[in-house]
């Protein structure tokens, strides 16, 4: 807390599966942001979490230096949230179940110290489990778990933008549907590596070649539309043969919207069914605005 006003200043991390996110802001006033392509895949991939530890060294000291040309600010905590609290982040600390709120996550807060990353103590906001809490063969697929969109749930609600009984639709690296009660806290979730797998379809499969690697500024509305009409008519095997054959006659960009296009049909039609989307329910949508991997849905 400062001297001055008595007001919080404090550091706060968002550490995905691709991207890490540090700000510094005086209670609602950011000061600085800084951003790096760094996250826990990193750590899955090396089998070592030493990337992540040094982006968030240098992210921390970046912007505690970029908000000092700004105004004076003296942090007193990091707190942070997403994937910096599983296994594969800094330390694990265990989901809470839900249904939960404001402060059955600020209960299940666990405080470390981490002074190769900064002398500062971090508070790590625990993920959110949905579902029955003992998992078997018949009720795996009631089970859900998030690490970060908690956090951005409760933002939303504090923000007036999602109210109670609401569905947030959030896409990045996982394309996640959270439901929320009618005391605006997470009931329910429902999680597609959509994101994950358009990006290793760009990466590592025969149609690497055909489709731009890089996030497009837009997608193509009739190309998205196309690609979500033969997926509910075929499978994407199908749709990965007719972006190659459409190589000499399309533009990358074109058949990339064409491909997204199918995995969109694929997870609406799927909550559609589930009734996880109904006519009646108050719904809001993100898409991850700091270099998501490409072919994410902007």
């Amino acid at each position: 807390m400062t001297d001055a006003d008595n007001q919080l200043c404090a550091l706060y991390v968002d550490a995905g599966t691709t991207n890490t996110r540090v700000w510094l802001a005086e209670d609602e006033q950011v000061l600085s942001r800084v951003t790096a392509q760094v996250g826990v895949r990193d750590t899955a991939r090396d089998g070592s979490p030493h990337k992540l530890r040094f982006a968030l060294r240098d992210l921390i000291a970046d912007a505690r230096a970029h908000a000092g040309a700004v105004r004076l600010c003296a942090p007193s905590h990091v707190i942070a949230a997403g994937m910096i609290s599983s296994p594969l982040g800094l330390a694990k600390v265990t989901h809470i179940a839900a249904p939960a709120g404001r402060a059955e996550l600020a209960a299940g807060v666990a405080a470390h110290q981490f002074p190769d990353i900064t002398e500062l103590p971090f508070l790590l906001v625990p993920g959110v489990r949905c579902g029955p809490l003992r998992t078997e063969a018949s009720n795996i697929g009631e089970v859900d778990l998030m690490r970060g969109e908690e956090t951005l749930c409760l933002g939303l609600s504090d923000g007036g933008l999602l109210g109670a009984n609401a569905t947030l639709l959030n896409l990045g690296s996982h394309w996640k549907t959270i439901k929320l009660d009618e005391a605006g806290r997470i009931a329910s979730s429902v999680t597609r590596l959509s994101g994950e797998m358009i990006h290793a379809v760009q990466e590592h499969t025969i149609l690497a070649s055909a489709v731009t690697r890089e996030r497009p500024v837009a997608l193509s509305e009739e190309w998205l539309a196309a690609g979500m009409r033969e997926q509910r008519r075929r499978i994407k095997a199908r749709l990965s043969a007719c972006v190659c054959w459409s190589r000499r006659r399309t533009a990358p960009d074109d058949r990339l919207s064409y491909l997204i296009g199918a995995f969109v049909a694929s997870a609406l039609d799927s909550l559609v069914a589930a009734e996880t989307f109904t006519p009646n329910s108050p719904s809001s949508s993100r898409a991850e605005q700091a270099s998501p991997p490409p072919g994410l849905m902007p």
